[in-house]
């Protein structure tokens, strides 16, 4: 079963086109990055000059210990000067044999013997002097003991400070660019958001806009240190052998080859992988807000299998890119693994044969490698393989920048979005005072296909309440939303007073225009903070005023902490009707001179509807009030009625006036509504 899944895999097409990301568009979105990265600029170059000064200190002392351990601890050769001087050693301890590769050798002989049979000689006088003593191996080995386990700590010290450090400034890039999404969605207009899942817009601000942090990481800083450390053990290994530091550089040809043609490949599952996990995160986000619907319908095993749906195909499109980033892994490790196998055959046969080490004489001084030996066999097969391992790396890096730069081109399309409700280049100050709200010649789609508003014409004038009413999708609320700035009107004007609302500052449109959505929005907080969510600067008496036009202080005043009660989640302490009442003053605390109610007493009983209509009456004596509502009782007494029929107002005036009217729209739909009541 396995098999065959793997098999299905492999041979499986995403259907997405591989997007075109060629070095001109890597070099064109890692440009768009900068401004993101700009604050942060000089703590990135020093976190980057904090680690080369750290590679540059750390790589010779490694050279120097690899020597120190293999030929003066375990074979037993006397120290170079620098090396007695870093373990505070005297010249006791430091070879004064000549760089002679014959001798260096003769190093190799079981137990230090000498080489030519016989008496002593002048020259194995010379070899013996070049030995260290047992007590004096058993120093220089204590000595390196201490000074690894210094370096051990200071390393580690070192690496957890740079780490914490980078990732300090890799969150605060991210913050940023979190932000301006959060800005931008933030400003486009309900006609974007009513087509856009809210699940993929979170996706985008919580998961894409890390790529920027990846970038600086994958794309930019740790390939700069891998494209160093390889071209460090490529010289390395050069000094020791120029040939292998070839076969080195040819064997990258192969694993370039292999990585080019798998990359489209990559793209497509990296496209795929993202777009599954957005519909999930999408999923996700409708399915907790509609809990209660999916309760109360018994939909639960419905949402389930939804669910189930989605996550086996982000889990397999996730599954997939692995799979596809493990094949190439493991096919350019195939050529990376005879490249170490062909090199430790050489090294080997060069290290029994004896032969010179190819710069080894020039550093004699400072490092015994001279010859082919243990240390420099060790040192060498270790660069070599370290050279494998990080062209290795470099690959498995390439294939997360795939995945980098499709995560952020989506968190860029979003910054890409223009709002479509923007101020005008020279606004005009609001009016002093509204006495006026018109809508002249009004008409709107969502889209070409979709129109929602006719030609509408209305005008409210101060001290008014306006009803409208109509059919579910008529475009009441849509009407209503334009007063707001929420939508702009494909053609016609709304105005205040005689002014355009196009040429207001949005600003102060809506700071002065004030709505209660049927919808009752509410926070985890208390009811006095729900409250006065939109007026910061609202006190607890403007608060308690506010609850008491809107009928809500009585039932404030019996909860256990008053106006300083917790209501939970969505005000899930609260019943419809109590969430609706504090909606109604969130609204009616922000003393603005326009008041726009979304079936404000749908939840209400008949009593609390009246109370609740003679104090808006009151309270918006000067005001402009409209209101959206479908219950005959509290349009009743509006100042004038407004019937939309598709988009169209066919009937203006008060309820007494339309009722009369034989055959007239009005009155045809409040005996409609009558008899569903």
């Amino acid at each position: 079963m396995i098999v065959k899944d793997l098999l299905a895999t492999l041979s499986s097409d995403d259907g997405d086109v591989a997007p075109a990301l060629g070095p001109r568009q890597f070099l064109r979105l890692a440009l768009r990055t900068w401004p993101f990265i700009r604050p942060m600029l000089k703590h990135f170059v020093t976190l980057v000059v904090a680690g080369a000064a750290a590679g540059l200190i750390t790589a010779p002392l490694a050279a120097l210990g690899i020597d120190v351990l293999y030929n003066k601890v375990l074979v037993g050769e006397k120290l170079q000067p620098l090396q007695a001087a870093l373990l505070f050693l005297d010249e006791s301890y430091v070879t004064t044999a000549t760089n002679d590769p014959e001798r260096e050798s003769d190093s190799f002989a079981e137990g230090g013997a000498r080489v030519n049979a016989g008496a002593p000689s002048a020259e194995d006088a010379n070899h013996d002097e070049a030995r260290p003593t047992p007590a004096q191996r058993k120093v220089i080995r204590n000595r390196f003991l201490v000074w690894f386990a210094i370096a051990s700590l200071l390393s580690l010290g070192g690496f957890a400070v740079l780490t914490y450090y980078g990732t300090w400034i890799r969150q605060r890039v991210n913050q940023t660019l979190r932000v301006a999404m959060i800005e931008r969605a933030e400003r486009l207009s309900l006609k974007y958001h009513s087509h856009a899942r809210s699940g993929d817009t979170v996706f985008r601000v919580y998961q894409d806009s890390a790529m920027i942090v990846s970038l600086v990481e994958k794309a930019i800083i740790e390939p700069l240190m891998m494209l160093g450390l390889l071209l460090f053990s490529l010289i390395f290994i050069f000094f020791f052998s120029p040939g292998m530091a070839l076969a080195c550089s040819v064997a990258a040809v192969p694993m370039i080859w292999l990585t080019a043609g798998f990359t489209p490949r990559l793209r497509r599952r990296a496209l795929a992988n993202r777009r599954a996990n957005s519909d999930l995160t999408s999923r996700l986000q409708e399915s907790f807000a509609a809990i209660k619907a999916v309760k109360a319908n018994r939909a639960e095993r419905h949402v389930l299998s939804h669910f189930d749906r989605d996550s086996h195909r982000a889990l397999n499109a996730a599954f997939r890119f692995r799979l596809d980033m493990v094949l190439l892994s493991a096919a350019v490790m195939t050529v990376g693994g005879l490249l170490v196998i062909g090199s430790e055959y050489a090294l080997a046969r060069w290290v029994l044969e004896q032969q010179e080490t190819f710069f080894g004489a020039a550093v004699a001084a400072i490092i015994g490698f001279v010859v082919w030996n243990m240390g420099s066999f060790s040192i060498a097969r270790s660069r070599i393989e370290g050279s494998v391992g990080t062209g290795s790396d470099m690959v498995g890096q390439w294939c997360r920048m795939q995945d980098l730069f499709i995560g952020l081109q989506r968190a860029f399309l979003l910054l890409d979005l223009e709002p479509d409700i923007v101020d005008d280049e020279c606004p005009q100050e609001f009016p002093a005072q509204v006495r006026q709200v018109r809508c002249a010649d009004v008409h709107f789609a969502y889209d070409a296909h979709t129109p929602v508003l006719h030609g509408v014409d209305l005008v409210a004038n101060a001290g008014t309440i306006t009803a409208i009413v109509g059919a579910t999708g008529s475009g009441k609320s849509t009407l209503m939303s334009m007063l707001l700035r929420l939508y702009d009107p494909d053609s016609g004007q709304v105005r205040f007073n005689e002014t355009d609302l196009r040429k207001l500052r949005l600003d102060d449109i809506r700071a002065n225009t004030a709505i209660a959505l049927q919808k009752n929005a509410l926070f985890t907080a208390t009811v006095a903070d729900n409250i006065g969510y939109a007026a910061r600067s609202a006190t607890h008496a403007d608060i308690k005023a506010a609850a008491k036009v809107a009928c809500a202080h009585e039932f404030i005043a019996q909860l256990t902490n008053g106006y300083e009660t917790e209501i939970g989640e969505r005000g899930g302490k609260l019943s419809t009707g109590q969430r609706q009442r504090l909606s109604i003053a969130r609204a009616i605390v922000r003393d603005t001179p326009i008041l726009i109610l979304d079936e404000p007493t749908a939840s209400l009983d008949v009593q609390t509807e009246s109370r609740l209509l003679r104090n808006l009456a009151a309270w918006g004596a000067d005001r402009i009030v409209f209101l959206i509502t479908h219950r005959l009782s509290t349009i009743r007494n509006a100042d004038q009625i407004a019937l939309l029929e598709e988009g169209r107002i066919v009937e203006l005036g008060r309820h007494d006036e339309l009722m009369v009217r034989t055959g007239g729209r009005y009155r045809a739909f409040v005996t409609a509504e009558q008899a569903t009541a």
